[in-house]
């Protein structure tokens, strides 16, 4: 498989396609490091995405977590093709609660027609970070989208 985000192209369709996701803006996440097979994804909490203890809700997590994996993914593909999540398990190991959250999706074995990843989750505070979520994803591959949910 071509290794997309390594070119000057692949990095711009990720981010790209990153820019056009609405609930990432809504959760103010960003998009951080795009190398092969790997992607990070960052929020800052906030009262709008807490739950009712003050820890960043399981379903911010959650959608950052799933979409770190998605572009993970993607960036193994070549241009033209489009990936979705077929399913996800995600274990939520502590309180998320930081300064700083950070999804770093990865490929674990990427295949023709589906792709096996995970993210891992951490909350960062006072430059240490603590593990607060694992997601295993597996996504498909799809014809004729350029990008996620193109």
């Amino acid at each position: 498989m071509t290794r997309d985000a390594e070119s000057a192209e692949g990095q711009e369709r990720i981010r790209s396609s990153f820019a056009k996701q609405g609930l990432m803006r809504t959760l103010g996440a960003t998009l951080g490091k795009v190398s092969p097979g790997s992607v990070e994804i960052a929020i800052r909490p906030t009262p709008a995405i807490s739950q009712q203890h003050g820890f960043v809700h399981a379903g911010a997590l959650s959608a950052i977590a799933d979409t770190a994996a998605g572009y993970a993914a993607l960036s193994l593909m070549p241009a033209g093709k489009g990936v979705l999540t077929t399913e996800f398990k995600i274990n939520l190991v502590a309180p998320a609660v930081g300064e700083r959250i950070l999804a770093r999706g990865k490929v674990v074995k990427a295949g023709r027609t589906l792709t096996l990843a995970q993210t891992e989750v951490f909350a960062e505070s006072g430059g240490q970070e603590k593990l607060v979520a694992l997601l295993t994803a597996t996504l498909m591959t799809i014809e004729g989208r350029d990008g996620i949910n193109d």
